[in-house]
């Protein structure tokens, strides 16, 4: 079977495994509030003494519909909204601090969205002040956020450094012209170098670009241009992603029809060309979607077998808890999830009535830590290994079962108590550990949930 055989073959609707078990997957009617308190209260102690805590803040509104985009926003030009929001979210957290017995150690804080630049520098100034009130920060922590190259000042970048924001995230998506109206996000190459230039002037160590391939009216001719731009950018990281197809989840992606996107074939070719460049010009390729320089700490986790990824995608260091703040932001405990209301009415509501706003979760069992331990191997270190205690567990057994087509297909090697990713399995990590869902596998989805791999 040659290289397009297979790529055909594995095109197939499955996870991005930033979770195990997978969202659709979650066990929602055995949640509840008062499970999910003392679950975050006993991940708490021993998150904190050991690693510290991770905090992601949600922040949606965005002044225009980008129509790729999968993300939960708010769209508004109203703002007016950036007050009633933050102190929404700083009340989130002041109900979290309630249940710790000491005081949180943060090691990681993310804003992402929506279009965290959408909110004033004062106002982010504001809220970061209060997350941090009363907090201690671990000596490895780091700060980090998500920015649109057309809306982000000086201003941002230097008030979000004084607060000790050292990484930064451009949305680029594609700079051809054509591809940026189809899918509303435009902004020009000397906005982005100008953003780039004022973060590297101040201080902020690592600047990261996000790109995607699949767009509708893509073409390898501007892709190619678009790489060659952000190469001469030099950004210390890249997370080159693959567009996922979702209308029947985001209507904004109706605005365009499947006519308008690359077939399974041309896609590929875009992911090759891409790739290739980036390769070819120092990039080092992290785990599924990433690539860094090789001063990055992201590279430098993965050579050191660090690498961790979570609801936050991959990160150079872990900790066991995660909380989410903010609308739909998802937290973990590594033993339990829970998600917010995704309606911004309904957030700001529970939180008025000093409620933690979830609404749905799932508390792991033995089987699903078992399986995602070895789907979070294959995703950060692209192998894995068992003894005979996981052996004795039907589900890891059954998954090891359906190994056969991608050993047969040389996407992996298999040893007796071991499994590693080839060079051609690389562009396969999700159907690899999708052979270990053993959720997706008792119950296949009576409609397409997944966005195609």
């Amino acid at each position: 079977m040659n290289y397009i055989e297979i790529i055909k073959k594995y095109t197939v609707p499955v996870p991005r495994y930033t979770s195990y078990p997978t969202v659709p997957y979650w066990e929602s009617k055995d949640f509840s509030v008062a499970k999910w308190t003392i679950a975050v209260s006993s991940a708490f102690e021993e998150s904190n003494q050991n690693s510290g805590i991770s905090l992601y803040i949600h922040l949606p509104y965005c002044e225009s519909l980008c129509t790729y985009c999968g993300c939960n926003t708010r769209i508004t030009k109203n703002h007016e909204v950036e007050k009633p929001y933050i102190k929404a979210v700083a009340k989130e957290w002041q109900l979290y601090k309630k249940l710790f017995k000491s005081t949180p150690k943060i090691k990681e804080l993310h804003l992402g969205g929506g279009t965290p630049t959408f909110f004033s520098p004062a106002h982010l100034k504001a809220l970061i002040e209060d997350i941090l009130e009363g907090c201690e920060l671990h000596p490895d922590a780091e700060f980090s956020f998500e920015a649109h190259p057309g809306n982000t000042s000086k201003e941002h970048l230097v008030t979000l450094y004084q607060l000790g924001f050292k990484r930064l995230s451009l949305g680029i998506q594609d700079f051809d012209i054509k591809v940026q109206q189809i899918i509303n996000r435009i902004q020009s190459e000397e906005e982005v170098l100008t953003v780039t230039n004022q973060a590297r002037a101040l201080g902020y160590h690592s600047i990261n670009y996000d790109l995607i391939y699949g767009l509708p009216l893509q073409t390898v001719e501007g892709l190619v241009a678009t790489m060659n731009k952000v190469i001469a950018l030099q950004p210390d990281r890249i997370a080159f992603y693959n567009y996922a197809h979702v209308p029947w989840v985001k209507p904004g992606q109706r605005m365009f029809t499947e006519q308008d996107l690359p077939n399974a074939e041309a896609k590929q070719l875009l992911y090759e060309v891409g790739r290739n460049l980036l390769i070819a010009h120092g990039y080092k390729e992290i785990g599924m979607d990433h690539f860094a320089l090789i001063a990055d700490s992201l590279y430098k986790a993965q050579i050191e077998g660090n690498l961790h990824r979570n609801f936050m995608g991959y990160t150079h260091q872990y900790t066991q808890l995660m909380i989410g703040l903010g609308v739909s932001s998802i937290s973990d405990t590594w033993f339990a999830f829970a998600q917010n209301v995704k309606k911004v009415e309904e957030y700001l509501a529970l939180i008025d009535k000093g409620e933690l706003p979830v609404f749905r979760g799932h508390f792991l069992n033995e089987d699903d830590l078992i399986i995602r331990k070895h789907i979070l191997n294959i995703m950060c270190k692209g192998e894995t290994s068992w003894d005979k205690l996981d052996l004795l567990n039907d589900d890891f057994k059954e998954g090891l079962q359906r190994l056969e087509e991608l050993e047969k297909d040389k996407l992996i090697i298999r040893g007796d108590y071991s499994l590693k990713v080839t060079a051609a399995g690389e562009r396969f990590l999700r159907n690899i550990c999708a052979a270990f869902d053993a959720r997706l596998w008792a119950k296949e989805p009576e409609k397409q949930v997944f966005s195609m791999g």
